[in-house]
């Protein structure tokens, strides 16, 4: 337990409250400490209280409501100091208090400490609007250069009207010859049909050549003048340019504004967020694997999903980082997210035939605990496995949600717990998502923190899963194992002490990025 003979102070940090970065702050379990402690011990979505080590779910130290009852003791606290302080303080002959009673020197001494933290107060946001002056200079420049770029685009596209104008002449004026042309050969061919005397037949004849000469270099002008390549590829350049760019504004459409509830952050902490929370960004692998700070700061703020797209369904799976591990989870159904990288290509970029994987359990009275499962991907269970934690079939399956089925041999040698009914969630269930084939190899095992199957890969119950929390002694050991739990066995023992198994859930699983 936490020494708590000094309730103005916060008990990890030992600096006392205050009214801005150390505000003192509740916590669901009921102890309080201060924001920046609490901000700094949130770890991905998770918070471990100081005190009671109870879990809470979080992203953010804002979203704990701030402890006014405390914040109301440390004004009194530190009153009833600056009265202390006074009477210690004042000493005969002083003139400048006679006449003045001690209450309303403590008055005095009050007011010029709130003078002084106010003072305090108005430098730090003046600070702020330096910044953030200095920030909305930056994003005029930009503003200014992006203005100057589509002035250029403008008169491209001016330019390139002024082409089409010359060509549509150019076609006006060569489809005006033509039909002169065309009729001309015409009221020579009815000529040719009326003729009477040698005379009219040659001489018509020689006006018929004639006509045909010129209506063949019509044609070759024709096919020498059109299409002008420069106009064709100036339009099209041009016109493809401004489409795409006008595209992007109709799919963007209206700016969605973030609503900030804290008051308490600096200005610039508010600005980071509505930046970070307002464009639609595509990320790569490559972010991941390099995670420079922004992305970094992403991932722990839980803004960074993967997607997956099958046939018209859209899903998405968190990315969160814990312990320096990327963890993707399983993929569900939300609300479209900030920032997104193709699944598919996270899992691509495994490539390991051993891939670690994750479930969260958690159960009445317990916090989500989280174990982590070494699988051996050679195999087809695992391959299975795999799919289950991820939600990457396209049916959508995955463990997320399914409870634990049964245990056996409790508190004895060989103890086990059985689940991975993701149909029927009561053990009759677990149709397998793989074509079964022949040839994988599977390992046999009677240690604790194995993870086998009962069933066969082709059994109608093949995604059910044992884990084995207590050795055999017997020397025995169990067939189709094709993992272990390299994290997290206490997870399991402290389930299997629970009175009902079947309570054990679930609540998140997915994989764990080797990038």
């Amino acid at each position: 337990m936490m020494d708590n003979d000094k309730p103005e102070e916060c008990n990890v940090c030992y600096n006392n409250y205050d009214e801005e970065l150390r505000r003192p702050r509740n916590l669901p379990c009921g102890h309080a400490f201060c924001t920046q402690c609490i901000e700094d011990t949130i770890n991905n979505v998770q918070l471990t209280c100081p005190s009671c080590r109870a879990e809470h779910s979080a992203t953010a130290a804002t979203q704990f409501p701030i402890s006014y009852g405390m914040e109301a003791f440390m004004k009194k606290f530190t009153s009833m100091q600056v009265t202390s302080v006074g009477a210690v303080s004042a000493e005969p002959g002083q003139d400048h208090t006679r006449g003045i009673g001690k209450k309303l020197q403590s008055r005095v001494q009050e007011q010029k400490n709130s003078i002084s933290y106010l003072i305090s107060k108005c430098e730090e946001v003046l600070s702020q609007l330096g910044k953030y002056q200095q920030q909305v200079r930056d994003w005029k420049t930009q503003h200014h250069q992006l203005q100057d770029r589509l002035n250029d685009l403008m008169e491209q596209n001016k330019a390139a009207i002024e082409l089409l104008e010359q060509e549509d002449t150019s076609v006006v004026n060569m489809t005006t010859e033509g039909e002169a042309g065309k009729k001309q050969v015409q009221t020579i061919l009815e000529c040719l049909d009326t003729v009477n005397t040698v005379q009219e037949v040659v001489s018509t004849i020689v006006e018929a050549d004639q006509y045909d000469v010129e209506g063949e270099d019509w044609i070759q002008k024709c096919q020498a003048l059109f299409p002008d390549v420069n106009t064709v590829c100036t339009s099209v350049k041009v016109h493809e340019t401004i489409k795409k760019a006008l595209d992007m504004i109709t799919k963007t459409g209206a700016t969605t504004v973030p609503v900030l509830e804290d008051s308490g952050s600096t200005i610039m902490a508010k600005v980071e967020r509505i930046t970070n929370e307002i464009p639609l960004k595509k990320l790569t692998v490559d972010h991941l694997r390099g995670m420079s700070e922004s992305i970094k700061r992403l991932v722990e703020a839980g803004l960074v999903f993967g997607v997956q797209q099958d046939k018209e369904d859209l899903r998405y799976s968190k990315i969160t980082s814990q312990n320096g591990e990327v963890h993707l989870h399983a993929l569900q159904h939300q609300p479209l997210p900030t920032h997104t990288i193709q699944v598919t290509e996270v899992m691509e970029a495994l490539e390991s035939s051993s891939t670690l994987v994750f479930l969260d359990l958690a159960w009445p009275g317990s916090p989500r605990r989280r174990l982590h499962i070494q699988l051996n991907t050679d195999t087809m269970l695992a391959k299975q496995f795999v799919l289950l934690c991820t939600g990457q079939h396209q049916s959508g399956s995955s463990y997320l949600n399914t409870k634990l089925l049964w245990l056996g041999n409790k508190g004895v040698s060989g103890e086990h717990v059985l689940g991975g009914d993701y149909q029927n969630n009561n053990g009759e269930g677990g149709a397998p998502l793989l074509t079964h084939q022949y040839g994988y190899q599977y390992r046999k095992s009677g240690n604790a923190g194995a993870v086998g199957s009962w069933y066969d890969p082709w059994s109608s119950k093949s995604t059910q899963f044992f884990i084995i929390t207590r050795d055999r002694t017997d020397d025995g050991q169990w067939v189709n194992i094709f993992g272990r739990v390299v994290r997290g066995l206490d997870v399991l023992r402290a389930a299997v002490n629970h009175s009902d198994i079947t309570e054990v859930t679930v609540v998140d699983c997915g994989v764990v990025l080797t990038l």
